[in-house]
C-alpha cells in the first residue's frame, strides 16, 4: 500500500485520517497475504495426507522406506503369497513391470498371510522364493497384514475412501492390486482374478505414464 505524502500545513484533522487509513489498509493487506499462505498450506498438508507418500515401510532386510522416494511414478500395489492359487501372478506382473518400468511404473509387492496362511515365508526367504522361482525384480517389501484391526497404516489408507478420496475396500484375496497416480494418489483397484496383464490393467496403466 502506498504511504500517504502530507503537505507542509495539512490540518491535524486530515493528517489523523490519512494515518488512520493507511493503517487499516496495511492492516488488511496483511491480513489478506496471511490468509493466503494459510490457504497454501492447508492445501499442502490435505494433498500430503491424501497420498501414499506419508508412509513408510520396511524392505526384506528391515530398512525403513519412505514411499516418498516414488514421487512421480505410477505405482501398482499388491498384496502377494507364495501358497496362493493366484502366485503365478508374479509371473505376469514382472511382465508388466517390464514392459513399463521405462516409462515409470514400479509394482511394489506386499507379502502377507492373512489369507489362507499362504505365505508362511520370512523376510530374504520371500525375495529369494521370488527371484528363483519368478525372476521378478521389482521390489519386494516386508511381510504386513493388509486387512483388519492390525492392518499396516499404508492398508488402512487404501481401504478407506474417507482417507484416499477414490476406494472403499480391503483386499479380498492375495493379488488385489491397487492402482497409483505419480502424485501418489489411488486411482483404482483390482481383484485377484484380474490378470496383470489384463488389456483393462495396462490401459489404465498407460493412461497414467
Amino acid at each position: 500500500m502506498t504511504r500517504p505524502a502530507f503537505k507542509r500545513g495539512t490540518p491535524k484533522k486530515e493528517f489523523y485520517f490519512y494515518i488512520k487509513t493507511y493503517c487499516i489498509g496495511s492492516c488488511l493487506l496483511f491480513m489478506k497475504s496471511a490468509f493466503t499462505f494459510i490457504l497454501i498450506i492447508m492445501s499442502l498438508t490435505s494433498l500430503a495426507q491424501n497420498s501414499i507418500y506419508q508412509f513408510t515401510v520396511e524392505d526384506l532386510d528391515g530398512n525403513k522406506v519412505s514411499l516418498e522416494q516414488y514421487k512421480g511414478k505410477v505405482l501398482l500395489i499388491v498384496n502377494t503369497a507364495s501358497e496362493c492359487g493366484f502366485t503365478p501372478q508374479y509371473t505376469e506382473l514382472e511382465e508388466l513391470y517390464q514392459l513399463y518400468k521405462d516409462s515409470g511404473l514400479v509394482i511394489l509387492a506386499f507379502p502377507s498371510n492373512d489369507f489362507g496362511g499362504q505365505e508362511p515365508l520370512e523376510g530374504k526367504e520371500i525375495g529369494n522364493f521370488c527371484s528363483t522361482k519368478f525372476h521378478t525384480t521389482f521390489p519386494v517389501f516386508a511381510k504386513i497384514k493388509v486387512k483388519g484391526t492390525f492392518a499396516h497404516p499404508l492398508y488402512e489408507f487404501l481401504s478407506n475412501k474417507k482417507k484416499n478420496g477414490k476406494v472403499g475396500l480391503a483386499p479380498k484375496w492375495n493379488f488385489q492390486k491397487y492402482l497409483i497416480d505419480k502424485n501418489g494418489h489411488v486411482q483404482d483397484y483390482y481383484l485377484s482374478t484380474t490378470s496383470p496383464t489384463s488389456s483393462k490393467i495396462k490401459a489404465a496403466i498407460a493412461k497414467l505414464l
